[in-house]
């Protein structure tokens, strides 16, 4: 106790008491409020765009994020399959992709914005089914010009690792190319055009 009567420290017991309930009662009100900025499930399936860490992703490897309630895959392709694109021109339907199925900036021989990166909406563009993912050359299967991409199992449409459709299957386009960007060297953003960036 002081001298005029007056308890220091319970003083300095209830201040720090109410100074830890007014913080728990800042986070708590603080928390909805950031919440509210993530996009919301509904938002998401609307289009909202949405982030892909590809910092893990190793050549040859494939990641696949949910944009629009669809399947889009980024693929990290070996220097390999970036050198075998140019290999398969005579076997596709498209090899140009003069169908207008992705950006400007990914209208080039690797229908990317970096060859090193194919990033796809992962629908069979015969009747929406998923293709899978074979990367592997010259599997048993496929045959011995297989040299990586994707099948789709529901009636054989097979894809190049860029995309694009071989002649003769049910599919009658390349795949689609989502609109996307990098927003740093390990994280794709899936749904925002790479001219939008301001």
């Amino acid at each position: 106790m002081s001298q005029n009567g007056v308890n220091t420290g319970r003083r300095r017991f209830l201040i720090g008491a109410t100074s830890a309930i007014g913080a728990v009662g800042v986070v708590g009100v603080a928390t909805p409020f950031v919440a509210s900025w993530n996009p919301s499930a509904k938002a998401k399936a609307a289009g909202a765009p949405v982030k892909a860490d590809i910092s893990k992703l190793e050549p040859g490897q494939q990641v696949i994020v949910e944009w629009r309630g669809q399947p889009v895959w980024v693929v990290r392709r070996t220097q390999q399959n970036i050198s075998d694109l140019t290999k398969l021109d005579e076997k596709l339907a498209d090899p140009e992709s003069t169908v207008n199925q992705q950006p400007t900036y990914a209208q080039n021989e690797f229908r990317a914005i970096k060859p090193e990166f194919s990033v796809l909406l992962g629908i069979c563009t015969h009747l929406g089914c998923s293709p899978t993912y074979r990367p592997e050359v010259a599997p048993e299967d496929l045959g011995k010009e297989w040299l990586g991409g994707f099948l789709c199992p529901c009636h054989g449409s097979r894809f190049d690792l860029a995309g694009r459709v071989y002649k003769g299957v049910p599919a009658p386009t390349n795949l689609v190319v989502p609109p996307h960007r990098f927003i740093s060297e390990d994280i794709i953003e899936v749904g925002v055009d790479a001219e939008e960036v301001v």
